[in-house]
Parts: C-alpha cells; structure tokens; sequence
C-alpha cells in the first residue's frame, strides 16, 4: 500500500533548508506530492516571490525527492487536495506549527524542523542591502584592488 505525503510550499531562492524539507517528508512515505504557491496565491499571502511560480515549479518537480508538482492557488486547497490524492501525511515547516492541527481529523500532521542557519527571509534581506548603489561602491573598491595589485605585480 503506498503512503502518499503532502506539503505545500513558496520554494523561493531554493537552498538546502528546502532540500532537507523535501528529504525528510519523502522518508515519510512512498509518494511526495508538493504544492508550489503561485504568484497569485503568495500575492494574497503578502509575499513577493524572485523566481516566478514556473521556474519554481520545475525546480522543485527536478529534485530526486518529489514525485508530483501540483500548483498552490488557495487555503482551502490542502483539504481538497488531501482527499483528491489519498493522503496519509500532510507535513510541513515547523515555523507553520499548530496552523494546521484542522486537518489531523483527515491526515497524519507533522511538523518539521527548519535547517538552523538558511531562510529564504534572510537571503533576500542580505541581497536588498545591494541596491544599485552598493553595487557601485564595491564595483568601485574591485577596481582600485585591480589595480593595486597591478601595480605590485
């Protein structure tokens, strides 16, 4: 009999805190299902993905963990998509813990946790700080060390 396991996520800027993810819900069961927000959806959500919600999805659909890409477009859909796909484990981040204890009257809920170190927050926090400006003052600092350094040589 296969286990099927299901999560959803924005996979945005894709690191290695997502690949864990990935890794321990396939441990889980026999098939990984995973839900990719579109850029709709995470528009309502307040986010504002870099990668677009196509590119996403084929990244995530390449990992050797996942079996079935399916678009995220609503709320409601983890319940619906739940008894569309027979599933047996709803699992997601543990930064979403106790949000969706509702489905345990269907579903195995688990919560995992996050790879200490790396979040997609963070990263995009670390790549604002290199505004147009920035950009230009390191530009600048890698010129004068070019030519310091042919100046030694």
């Amino acid at each position: 009999m296969t286990r099927t396991v299901l999560t959803y996520g924005t996979f945005d800027l894709f690191h290695i805190g997502h690949l864990n993810i990935l890794k321990r819900l396939k441990e889980k069961g026999d098939h990984l299902i995973v839900g990719v927000s579109t850029d709709e959806f995470n528009a309502i959500k307040g986010k504002k993905p870099i990668v677009p919600y196509h590119q996403r999805a084929e990244i995530v659909r390449s990992i050797r963990y996942v079996d079935e890409v399916v678009p995220e477009d609503n709320w409601a859909q983890k319940r619906e998509d739940i008894a569309k796909y027979n599933v047996d484990v709803f699992g997601i981040g543990d930064d979403w813990q106790g949000k969706f204890d509702d489905l345990e009257d269907n579903v195995e809920v688990i919560y995992l946790p996050r790879t200490s170190g790396i979040s997609t927050t963070e990263m995009k926090r670390v790549l604002s700080a290199f505004d147009e400006r920035h950009v230009t003052e390191l530009k600048k600092t890698l010129d004068s060390l070019s030519q310091i350094v042919r100046e030694l040589s």
